[in-house]
């Protein structure tokens, strides 16, 4: 059991970063905010060439088929950096989902384009409030159509949806549907975090089809685990982020002579955020290890890596902001950018409540089943 990266994926992390660094200096994605929030074309299509799209993505699909395990550091690289493109709902859910549950024909159709950047996903499963249960899902596909509402759907812009409805029977599975055509409406949502824009999107008698092979609810769990440990290293990777930030800060600022790093409250505040980021670390290597060898214990590792990391990327950017001080609360500062981010990590694919039960409820299973 190795929760190292490969020599190749680690080179590849290098690359990755130092192309983040240069491309997206403080202070470009707040700028692009106050442009008025679109997607970076430019940026993705780049992001493309690099293979970055296409590094979970099979090369018979037009992927490079490097895994989960390039997902997983790529994901950290995008949580330091903060693009504002929509990797996470085009690669983390919906070509996931498409690779793990769709047809032959599905895969042919949709996946090459995802590889390449020429067309984007969403992921379409809450309806308001409340964690993600087969109860909550009200949307229901009759008839090669879906009828309902979902919100908020982040990245909202997509060409297309993965859905989760009830089909005729009740079962909860999961959809596909164009998000441009007849029967589609999208209302913009106010949305904590400005890089992720997010909207209400309406299906009314929308043309969809079926993944085959996601016919009931624990195709739903199972998409979610998997995603649950990609957002857990981008959560790792803003954590980080956010940690350095307050460090470079607390250096260079001084007070009555010295600089402010030297303050103990202020070293007590570090250290706790680099611990709680090492746990998050080690939680997310773990369900790093259980994706890629698709291992029994995945459920667990990605209610533990998602909660750790979540909590320690908070804990980050929260108290980044208060090392800052008065200027740390201000919009010129991208203190915020990391906390909005932070919070919306928290609750995309269900908050810490739903994490937790599912945590206690496997460990519960795994001790019961060993005791028997």
């Amino acid at each position: 059991m190795n929760f190292e990266f490969s020599e190749d994926i680690t080179a590849m992390r290098e690359e990755v970063n130092r192309f983040l660094t240069k491309r997206l200096p403080a202070g470009a994605v707040r700028r692009q905010i106050e442009a008025g929030g679109t997607l970076d074309r430019d940026l993705w299509s780049e992001v493309a060439e690099m293979g970055l799209l296409g590094a979970g993505i099979p090369e018979g699909y037009g992927g490079s088929g490097l895994g989960h395990e390039a997902l997983c550091m790529i994901a950290e690289e995008l949580g330091r950096a903060l693009p504002f493109i929509p990797f996470s709902s085009s690669i983390f859910l919906a070509a996931q989902a498409i690779l793990e549950f769709g047809s032959e024909t599905q895969k042919e159709k949709y996946l090459p384009g995802l590889a390449d950047g020429s067309l984007t996903g969403a992921f379409a499963l809450a309806e308001g409030a409340g964690d993600p249960s087969p109860g909550a899902v009200g949307t229901v596909f009759a008839s090669g159509q879906l009828n309902g509402r979902k919100l908020p759907v982040f990245d909202s812009g997509a060409d297309f949806a993965v859905v989760a409805a009830r089909s005729g029977t009740g079962e909860v599975g999961l959809y596909i549907a164009g998000l441009d055509g007849p029967g589609i409406a999208r209302e913009s949502l106010a949305s904590l975090d400005l890089g992720r824009p997010a909207a209400a999107v309406t299906f009314t008698a929308a043309a969809a089809e079926g993944l085959p092979r996601a016919g009931d609810w624990s195709a739903v769990t199972r998409l979610l685990d998997q995603a649950a440990i990609l957002f857990a290293f981008e959560a790792v990777g803003g954590a980080q982020a956010a940690a350095a930030m307050a460090l470079d800060y607390a250096k260079s600022r001084y007070a009555f002579g010295r600089p402010i790093a030297a303050l103990q409250a202020l070293k007590h505040k570090l250290a706790d955020i680099y611990v709680a980021t090492e746990l998050a670390r080690s939680n997310a290597y773990f369900g790093a290890w259980a994706l890629e060898a698709n291992a029994p214990e995945l459920p667990a590792a990605a209610a533990a890596a998602r909660l750790s990391a979540n909590e320690a990327f908070f804990e980050a950017a929260k108290e980044n902001i208060q090392i800052h001080g008065g200027m740390g609360f201000t919009w010129e500062s991208d203190c915020h950018l990391y906390y909005r981010r932070a919070k919306q990590l928290a609750g995309n694919i269900g908050g810490a409540r739903y994490w937790r039960n599912r945590l206690i409820d496997r460990l519960l299973t795994q001790n019961q089943n060993e005791a028997a």
